[in-house]
């Protein structure tokens, strides 16, 4: 990102509402946050807005490039987002990675704040056609994590001090008093080198009164925005907060489920703290059949037949999606044209979450005829086809007339789509040999 420097405004508010000189070491600035965020925490009867000022002062100063474009631009810059956008986190958020993400769980159940809903994940599963129409189950082996049973998705174990018997019914005053100490938690805490930010903005000066910002994820703590010393990791995820599981889940594939359509797994997605879980979602995905294909809840079905059959009739057994036998045939005496459609009723696909409801099964009938008859054929199907058109030509008119001589075409549409590109083809070269052409035209516009 490019862009002029601002003008310079206010920079020493921040340092006025955290109580420090503009000299102030990172500790310092540690010490008086932690001091005033305890003072004027709300759940202990401080003033909500000086709570907010505070975190947004520490998070901008506690950051060395933000402080950097602090110090010398001001608030404005900040906001204009030359140091990641300004400062928009959540003073709770601020003030629980701080002290460990151990003690959030007391203040943000006591302001009831909404816990952030984790990804879903989506699966496509592929299914036949003989499944979407007798249903099915499939069972299916996923890996996914879920939250340390030994931690709690804390990344650390919190050491208990003896003389303090924290329980469930454990007031979140003795929780702030205990912070406020100075104990030490193996929870995890803010990450020193992005701030809890999981991000790294970087400033060059590429020249005078122009500046780049370049953010990328934070290489110390892997873009989590938390961190922990080895030493008080939890040595069931190794400071991980999760741990991989197998979980294998069966798929209920119903009658006459569409295709795209979604089976959903609420809350079976990974697991990670201070979230919702996500759900596992699984996508239909159906193969094409080689016999039938599907539309809605019809069937369409390609049968072939002889000439003979199309005229004297036929009779066929249809091997249907449940292996049933259906027994096709014609009616005495009826006769099949080429490329007719003929229906039977409640032999399509069953409705879904209404299986004894289908709809139907179309046949397209496709005539096979023969590429020639001997002389002696043609006159036995004369006697018993009816009788050709008299033609209306004389004799002299016929003798008058061209000789023609016509070829097989075997794709249409094929051959009408090579003719369309070489008279495409044909009329660009003429333009590119049209000399002035293009001068010409321009003329006759002005």
């Amino acid at each position: 990102m490019f862009g002029r420097a601002p003008k310079k405004s206010d920079n020493t508010k921040y340092y006025e509402i955290l109580g420090v000189p503009k000299s102030a070491s990172q500790d310092d600035l540690k010490k008086a946050y932690r001091k005033a965020a305890i003072k004027n925490h709300p759940d202990k009867g401080g003033d909500p807005e000086k709570f907010k000022e505070l975190a947004q002062a520490y998070e901008v100063l506690s950051d060395p490039e933000k402080r950097e474009i602090y110090d010398q631009y001001g608030e404005d810059a900040l906001k204009e987002g030359m140091g990641g956008g300004g400062s928009h986190a959540d003073p709770f958020d601020i003030f629980s990675s701080f002290f460990g993400s151990s003690f959030g769980g007391g203040g943000g159940s006591s302001r009831g704040r909404r816990q952030r809903r984790g990804d879903d994940v989506i699966h496509p599963l592929k299914v036949s056609l003989e499944d979407v129409y007798n249903g099915t189950s499939k069972k299916l082996s996923l890996s996914r994590n879920v939250l340390c049973s030994k931690c709690k998705g804390k990344s650390g174990l919190l050491p208990i001090p003896v003389n303090h018997a924290f329980s469930q019914s454990c007031s979140l005053t003795l929780l702030l008093d205990y912070f406020s100490k100075g104990s030490k938690s193996g929870a995890s805490m803010r990450c020193p080198g992005c701030q809890g930010s999981g991000m790294k903005v970087t400033i060059r000066q590429l020249g005078p009164s122009m500046i780049q910002q370049m953010q990328q994820p934070c290489n110390e703590c892997k873009g989590t925005g938390e961190s922990i010393n080895e030493k008080d990791r939890c040595p069931g995820c190794k400071g991980d907060k999760v741990t991989p599981e197998k979980k294998v889940l069966e798929v209920h594939v119903e009658k006459g489920m569409q295709h795209n359509q979604k089976i959903t797994f609420p809350g079976e997605a990974d697991e990670a703290p201070d979230t919702v879980t996500g759900d596992i979602v699984f996508v239909l995905q159906q193969k094409d059949h080689a016999k039938f294909k599907r539309k809605g809840d019809d069937l369409f079905y390609e049968h072939t037949l002889s000439l003979t059959e199309a005229l004297c009739g036929f009779q066929f057994a249809l091997t249907h999606l449940d292996n049933r036998q259906l027994l096709i045939k014609s009616n005495p005496g009826e006769v099949v044209k080429p490329d007719q459609f003929k229906a039977i009723n409640d032999e399509g696909m069953p409705m879904y979450q209404r299986p004894f409801m289908k709809g139907k099964l179309y046949i397209h009938f496709t005539v096979e005829f023969p590429d020639s008859l001997a002389p002696e054929q043609c006159k036995a199907l004369e006697a018993v086809l009816p009788p050709r058109l008299v033609s209306q030509l004389t004799d002299m008119e016929i003798d008058e007339c061209e000789e023609t001589t016509m070829h097989d075409v075997n794709n249409i549409e094929e051959e009408m789509r090579r003719k369309q590109a070489q008279a495409a083809q044909e009329a660009y070269e003429e333009d590119d040999e049209m000399p002035g052409g293009a001068q010409r035209v321009q003329c006759a516009q002005q």
